[in-house]
């Protein structure tokens, strides 16, 4: 997640301001803690599947609204009275690049999961979509805002199950991916950015942020705020390679494909169901899909239709058989 994005101001103010980039600061602290905790469960130091429910989840979700929203502050202070052609294109051209540079990576990397449409893809992409909303009443950009969040909601068609329309963010299902940020919901974050800050500035709220003077506390954190897209291309690398190290002197307990399965069919349940009814329900799924040899289908990620399909009807089948035992053992 990350993201270099300008905060030159509209108005002729000599020096930037200074909360913005305490702020992009601490979200780039926050997103270095759980891509830490992602490259543990990457190595089998943690259950798997742990940061992709639950409370992991919802954190990883906080740190990138962050983002895109900062993303509509600063895209509004450097152009909100007049778009700077030269320095917009200057910085879309280094998140732009960075975003392919990341793409090109991880498909060598993980290719079963490589980052198609990640956070660096989305800023791009809302950057430049987002000049078009510099000049209109902040009312209406919310309002916007909303329908833009709101729309995986209600729109979600297959006609967008395409590879070379999972971008947009309104497939049936969602494609798997190390980092997905698609344009809905998340262009919603920037829309929202853009108006608060036209409604901070209208109510001098801005000018009253500017003359904020943090101590010496903070000067890391400006420090990373104002060279985000640095911290962001060279945070991951050195994380992951000190596990990787790590991994190489105490390395993690190789669990089974079935342990792993069960836990992870444990923890997505869990987000429903309760307990009890989970342990039941992934103990079927699990046989199932060892009585028919396709355990090893489900972990290749096969995105067909009828594998897709298959697996609705398996969850369904097990679902009600769980059901079924709970209700006859005399548990509701």
């Amino acid at each position: 997640m990350s993201i270099h994005t300008p905060t030159a101001p509209i108005q002729d103010r000599p020096k930037r301001i200074v909360a913005i980039d305490i702020v992009r600061g601490i979200a780039l602290i926050a997103m270095a803690s759980y891509h830490f905790t992602w490259d543990l469960e990457f190595f089998g130091y943690t259950d798997p599947g742990l940061t992709a429910f639950g409370w992991w989840k919802i954190y990883a979700r906080c740190i990138a609204s962050t983002f895109l929203f900062l993303v509509g502050v600063s895209l509004y202070l450097a152009h909100g009275r007049q778009i700077r052609w030269n320095g917009f294109w200057k910085r879309f051209a280094m998140v732009a690049g960075a975003a392919i540079a990341i793409s090109v990576v991880t498909r060598i990397a993980t290719p079963d999961g490589f980052i198609f449409f990640g956070i660096l893809h989305e800023i791009a992409l809302a950057s430049l979509l987002g000049l078009a909303f510099l000049r209109l009443p902040a009312l209406l950009t919310l309002v916007m805002a909303a329908l833009v969040i709101a729309a995986p909601v209600y729109l979600r068609l297959e006609a967008f199950d395409h590879p070379w329309l999972w971008w947009i963010g309104l497939s049936a299902v969602n494609p798997r991916s190390n980092d997905y940020v698609p344009l809905f919901p998340w262009f919603g974050a920037v829309l929202a950015g853009i108006a608060v800050t036209k409604l901070a500035t209208a109510s001098g709220l801005l000018a009253r942020l500017a003359e904020f003077a943090p101590g010496r506390w903070a000067n890391p954190l400006v420090f990373i705020g104002r060279h985000s897209l640095a911290f962001y291309l060279i945070h991951q690398p050195l994380l992951i390679g000190c596990v990787w190290l790590f991994a190489q002197v105490m390395p993690a307990k190789v669990e089974t494909p079935q342990v792993n399965f069960l836990k992870t069919c444990q923890l997505s349940c869990e987000q429903s169901r309760d307990t009890e009814f989970c342990s039941s329900y992934c103990v079927c799924m699990l046989d199932t899909l060892e009585g028919e040899a396709s355990l090893d289908r489900l972990y290749n990620n096969d995105q067909t239709a009828e594998w897709k399909t298959h697996i609705s009807d398996l969850a369904g089948m097990c679902t009600a058989k769980t059901e079924d035992k709970m209700t006859e053992g005399g548990v509701k």
